[in-house]
């Protein structure tokens, strides 16, 4: 009994569902099975109900039955015992106290099993659109982002005390400072829009960041949402939906209206449409994601005519932000025009995991 309740203790660490109609089972099975040759197939149709998850029933079972966990702890522990390690005396390390991050990874704040956090890590390029675990990892990731910028500007509603009007007010007990006013916190006139590169080389990112984008727009003040590839398309309304299937499905039916799937880039005609028809307040956060690949867009003496349309669109926005899914070691090769874009008053950063994604628009 033992054996079992360890193999499915071990189970449960390493992230396989096991409940106890399924451990009270493969007890049964083992007093049938019992130092069998079938043991271990026997026990993992009990266990496995995701074939996923058959490599980690085999090493849990090595670990329970053979033991060759403890072998290798046993090693490794002679290993650590037997190595001379140098320690750095604590004056002369740096404080880094500025660099250090000191709320909890996202990650940790979400009831994510195993296969969630290789989601979570894993590089953008490589996960599967029809992965079903994608779009209620997006929620999750959403909801999350949401939760998490409530609470940082909790704070800032309440303002600051007013000195002059708390005084005025507790002039009546005296001159004694009983009641305190706060000041009324401004009212905030900037607005966040969101441009999203539809075209080829940027599609298969486009559909996680409007997932995620979608479950935490509530908490973005005034938000508006764009496509683009040599055009732009206003994606606003078709986000408007309570379910995140349907607004994605409306986003689908928008882009194949429009012909923009898989389309041409060219980011000067797709800037330029924006800087002429979309108006927005001068304190507006612009989001742009892209790769920064301007492959149809015309050039003079080698700079992209694109940059310097957002320039001008930097002039008259806040803030700036292009989140690139490339690779840094691929920027300002062939067609990118990362360069030419950072000049032009864009900060670029890269995100190569949901998880960056993720605690990027977090701090937006």
């Amino acid at each position: 009994m033992y054996k079992i309740l360890e193999l499915s203790d071990n189970l449960r660490r390493k992230g396989v569902p096991v409940s106890i109609r399924s451990t009270k089972l493969a007890y049964s099975v083992y007093e049938i099975f019992n130092k069998g040759e079938h043991l271990r197939r026997a026990l993992a149709s009990v266990y496995v109900k995701d074939k996923r998850h058959m490599e980690l029933f085999q090493e849990a079972f090595d670990e329970v039955f053979h033991g060759k966990e403890k072998k290798s702890e046993e090693t490794q522990l002679r290993v650590r015992r037997d190595s001379r390690i140098k320690t750095e005396k604590t004056k002369d390390m740096p404080l880094v106290e500025d660099e250090l991050d000191f709320q909890p990874p996202i990650e940790e704040l979400l009831d994510l099993d195993r296969d969630e956090r290789s989601l979570l890590e894993m590089d953008v390029s490589r996960l599967d659109f029809f992965d079903t675990r994608l779009f209620e990892l997006c929620k999750k990731l959403g909801l999350k982002i949401a939760n998490r910028r409530s609470r940082r500007f909790k704070g800032s509603k309440f303002g600051r005390p007013d000195i002059r009007k708390s005084i005025r007010k507790n002039l009546k007990c005296g001159g004694a400072l009983i009641e305190l006013v706060n000041k009324k916190p401004p009212v905030k006139k900037s607005q966040h829009i969101f441009l999203c590169d539809v075209s080829g080389s940027c599609d298969w990112i486009s559909n996680w960041f409007f997932c995620i984008v979608y479950a935490a727009q509530h908490t973005f003040y005034n938000s508006r949402f764009f496509d683009f590839d040599n055009k732009i398309v206003e994606t606003t309304k078709a986000l408007q939906e309570d379910d995140l299937l349907a607004a994605f499905q409306n986003l689908r039916v928008s882009r194949q209206q429009n012909m923009m799937l898989h389309g041409t880039s060219n980011m000067y005609t797709a800037f330029k449409e924006f800087k002429e028809k979309v108006v927005f307040p001068p304190r507006s956060h612009l989001i742009i994601l892209s790769d920064c690949r301007d492959w149809a867009g015309p050039r003079e003496g080698g700079v992209p005519l694109s940059a310097m349309v957002l320039e001008e669109i930097c002039q008259r926005c806040r803030k700036v932000l292009i989140l690139n899914p490339e690779d840094k070691n691929k920027w300002d090769v062939v067609d990118s025009c990362v360069s030419y874009y950072i000049d032009a008053g864009a900060s670029v950063r890269e995100v190569r995991s949901l998880r960056q994604l993720a605690e990027t628009i977090e701090k937006i």
